[in-house]
Order: structure tokens, then sequence, then C-alpha cells
């Protein structure tokens, strides 16, 4: 079932949201104590990841002021470390970045910190050039997308890698596991952990025949030669029904409403 933290330890969180009135407090300290609180991330960020998040991304899903003005020093953080080195500061900046879309101050960040997450885009893609495992990839991807403004897709990857989604059917509600990954490639309605639940199997995608972010982001996995999670990618943009009551539906829809249920889902 889904897990409550990735590959690296970090908290995974559906929700998210925005603060709009700039605040003299985060919720577990003084803003006085950030650029402190940096420099011990900037000596060590592995060690002071989740209180540096729990300061300016508290469940990587709402920001501050002081949030995206520590982005400079993020990108700045990154820029110091070799590409093997910075996943854990690409991994504080992609949540603040994320959450930025959430609300009309937060859609001046891109523009106010254009220099900062450009930098951080370009130094993530200098990341997803070496191998890796798929949860560290499909983090490291996130938090790409993030910095492009991509919706959706920069918030449900690691749990492609995971091995599954949990949604809703759009006819009936049931919830559904969507499991794709080392278990297999189906929907079902019960626990499938335990053997005995009624599957039915996801149909993937045809490869030549995906566009949109399907496209690009099954291109990029291949290019970044990542091809298990790109054959993953063709299962989310495939189609898939419910064993409850035989529905069909894309599934890529499916995980975009849980993700992000606005009018322009599922991704850009």
């Amino acid at each position: 079932m889904p897990k409550s933290v990735d590959a690296l330890g970090r908290p995974v969180c559906l929700d998210r949201g925005m603060t709009d009135s700039p605040a003299p407090e985060a919720p577990y300290g003084s803003a006085a104590d950030v650029p402190a609180l940096l420099d011990r991330f900037a000596a060590d960020p592995p060690g002071v990841w989740a209180e540096l998040m729990d300061r300016l991304c508290p469940m990587l899903d709402t920001a501050f002021p002081e949030s995206f003005a520590a982005l400079p020093r993020l990108a700045r953080i990154a820029a110091a470390r070799p590409p093997a080195e910075r996943h854990w500061v690409l991994a504080a900046a992609g949540p603040i970045v994320r959450c930025a879309r959430w609300s009309a101050a937060g859609a001046a960040v891109r523009e106010t910190h254009a220099a900062a997450i450009a930098e951080l885009a370009r130094l993530t893609e200098e990341c997803l050039r070496p191998p890796l495992g798929m949860a560290e990839y499909a983090g490291l991807l996130q938090d790409a997308l993030a910095f492009e403004g991509v919706a959706v897709w920069d918030e449900c990857l690691e749990r492609l890698a995971e091995g599954e989604y949990e949604v809703a059917c759009p006819y009936c509600g049931v919830n559904l596991f969507l499991v794709i990954g080392d278990d297999g490639f189906f929907s079902c309605a019960d626990d499938y952990a335990l053997g005995e639940a009624e599957r039915t199997p996801l149909r993937p995608a045809d490869a030549a025949l995906l566009a949109g972010p399907g496209a690009r982001l099954h291109a990029r996995a291949l290019a970044d030669g990542q091809p298990a999670f790109a054959e993953r990618l063709l299962y989310v943009f495939g189609q898939g029904a419910c064993t409850h009551c035989g529905t069909e539906f894309a599934v890529a829809d499916r995980v975009a409403d849980v993700v992000s249920p606005d009018p322009g889902a599922p991704g850009s």
C-alpha cells in the first residue's frame, strides 16, 4: 500500500497548500533562524533536511515567504556540490517551488526567483544523467518538473516508482488500487497482497501513439537509461477498468484527479 516515506526517507503527502500572507514566524520557529539553519543544511544536507523542511515546507505542501526567499541560497548550495551529492538539496527546493503554483502570491515567485529556479533546473538535469535507482530517479524527475512548472506529474512519479496508486472509480466511486510494477499491472478494489482480490489487467498505451506529457516523460525516461520506468509510464498513460462496476477509464485521468483536481489536469 502507499508508503509514508520515499526512497530517501522523505515524507510523501498527497495534500498541498499555500499561505498567501507573509508571517513573521514559520510553524516551527522564528524566520530569523532560517539563515543559520541553511548554513547547517549546507554542511550536512541529509542530516538537516527534515528540520529544514519542517521550517520551510511543512509536510511538503505549504510554503511561506521565507521559503521562497531561500531558493537562491539553495541553488548556491546545490551548485557547490557534485551531482551525486546534491540530491537532498534539490529535494528541499523542489517542494517549495511546487507550492508556488497554489496561490496568486506564490505565482509571482517564479518571476521573482526565475534565475535561481533556472539554475536549480540545470543542476537537476545533471543529476538525472548518471545511472540511478528507479525511486531516486523518480524523485529527481519530479523536482525537475517542478522547476519547469509542469503540474500534476511533479507530484505523482514517486508513487509510480513504488508501484501503486490509490484512486476512485469515476462512475461508482469505489476505491481502487492501480498496481503498476513488480507486483504486476492491474486494478483491484481489495487488498491484493492477500492474493485473493479480483484483478482487472491494465492496458498499456502504444508508445508510438503517445502525445503530450506521456510522450515527453516516456521519451525522457528512455533517454535517461530508465527502460523499466518508461514501461511503467506506458501503463500510467494507458487504460484501466473498475473491478467493481466494469467502467473503463484513462489511468492518467484517475491519477491526475488524486493529485490535482484542477480543470487543466492531467498535466501540461
